[in-house]
């Protein structure tokens, strides 16, 4: 019987997607998945609703839910990690001292001022977890979901344990752009490089007929410079696929067409991320609103999540079926063999030569009984490596942070940030970072 722990399983959505997931191969169903959060409660709601799909489907899958992670990483031939450290109070000042400064994120999760800290706070956790691992589960696939991705995986492969990293941009914009460009999903074939959030579709194919004329004419008609975007469609923030439909942002798409007329491919984050990680779009409020005119919703409140996670269960109980997301189908590939491709976030050591050694780089992983093995899809264009360079900077500097306690690094890490460093000096940088510094003092590691 194989051990799936899912770290950060006081989710309310996303851990029951997986145990759905999981469950809807019958291979995978005579396990153990143990779900730990730090909030008991939480891991015991999460642990309700799997049991309740799992006596409905008459399964003998065993769920446990604790909050003692070494008890959850015990045995674990699978680790899943979907934890965000802090709470609302690091959300909100991750967001509101950098607005005070005059730098709009949207989400604020991967670089810039938010993500450089949602990683810091991130990174003692991170190097326990490692620690854990290797004592308990020294063989175990680790499966990382939790942002700022690029960075949580650098650090951890810095650290002695290799995980893969997992999005859904790759399937969701994929799906989209098969969407806008009238084409069957299946019909399309695609070959995406670079970092997370930031990947390009280097190919866009159907059969012999390259996509790519037809997909800068659709996307410039609708979405281009000389566009003018009239009314927008509220984008729901739910950014998963469901049955092969995909509401990943479809209405709101003139960044990234901004970003592909300028660069020549089309990237996989959405353009309401995507906005935050380039110095173009975000320099100020009109031109944030010209370009995102409507923003994510705020997130749901608590009777709207319940009502969101008993349709879920619903929807499992009448059919279980495998969504996008990667982590089912890696466990299933490992356990019988049967190969599959994914897109995975891993270590680059020569796989994508013009960026940095070592980064994290998102590319074509095969999976089979043997784990996880990144392909190689060469040198990105170069003005594409350019502008993943410009994240990279980021990214480094806050693992080096991580790796020595050296305060300096953040300070180094932020000012490199492309919209950061578009609207700041170095001493009003100085005095953001310092600011963050000391609101969240509580939840960052010590530092010299």
């Amino acid at each position: 019987m194989i051990k799936i722990a899912i770290i950060g399983a006081g989710g309310y959505v996303f851990p029951l997607r997986l145990i759905g997931d999981v469950l809807s191969f019958p291979e995978l169903r005579d396990c153990t998945i143990s779900l730990m959060d730090i909030y008991l409660d939480r891991a015991e709601r999460t642990a309700s609703a799997a049991r309740e799909l799992i006596d409905h489907h008459r399964f003998s899958t065993q769920v446990e839910a604790t909050d003692d992670r070494r008890a959850a990483l015990d045995g674990a031939d699978f680790v899943i990690i979907t934890f965000y450290i802090g709470d609302d109070e690091t959300r909100r000042l991750d967001k509101e001292i950098p607005l005070k400064y005059g730098i709009d994120q949207t989400v604020g999760d991967t670089i810039g001022p938010g993500g450089v800290f949602s990683f810091m706070r991130a990174a003692p956790v991170y190097e326990s977890i490692v620690e854990d691992i290797g004592e308990l589960c020294p063989d175990a696939q680790v499966i990382n979901y939790a942002n700022p991705m690029a960075m949580n995986c650098w650090f951890m492969s810095e650290l002695g344990v290799t995980p893969v990293g997992l999005c859904h941009s790759v399937q969701n914009t994929s799906h989209m752009l098969a969407e806008q460009l009238d084409v069957p999903y299946d019909e399309i074939q695609f070959l995406v490089a670079g970092i997370n959030h930031q990947a390009w579709f280097l190919e866009l194919r159907r059969g012999s007929e390259d996509l790519y004329p037809r997909l800068k004419q659709v996307m410039g008609d609708r979405f281009g410079q000389a566009h003018r975007l009239g009314s927008v469609a509220q984008d729901s923030g739910d950014h998963s696929l469901q049955q092969g439909a995909t509401t990943y942002e479809g209405a709101q798409e003139r960044v990234r067409t901004s970003i592909m007329e300028a660069f020549g491919y089309f990237h996989t984050e959405s353009s309401h991320h995507a906005s935050e990680y380039m110095p173009y779009f975000r320099k100020n409020p009109e031109l944030v609103k010209k370009y995102i005119p409507v923003r994510w919703p705020r997130p749901h409140s608590e009777r709207d999540v319940e009502g969101r996670t008993r349709e879920l269960l619903a929807q499992f109980k009448e059919r279980l079926q495998a969504s996008s997301e990667y982590g089912s189908y890696i466990m299933h590939s490992m356990v019988t063999g049967q190969p599959r491709v994914i897109y995975g976030n891993v270590p680059n050591h020569g796989l994508i030569p013009n960026l940095p050694d070592r980064c994290t780089v998102e590319v074509p992983c095969l999976v089979d009984a043997n784990g996880v093995q990144p392909t190689a899809p060469g040198p990105l264009p170069p003005q594409c490596a350019a502008v993943n360079r410009t994240n990279v900077n980021v990214q480094e500097l806050a693992v080096q942070a991580a790796l020595t306690g050296n305060r300096e690094h953040i300070y180094h890490a932020i000012a490199l940030d492309p919209l950061t460093s578009a609207l700041l000096t170095l001493e009003q940088i100085r005095r953001m970072v310092d600011e963050m510094i000391e609101a969240e003092r509580e939840w960052l590691p010590d530092l010299a």
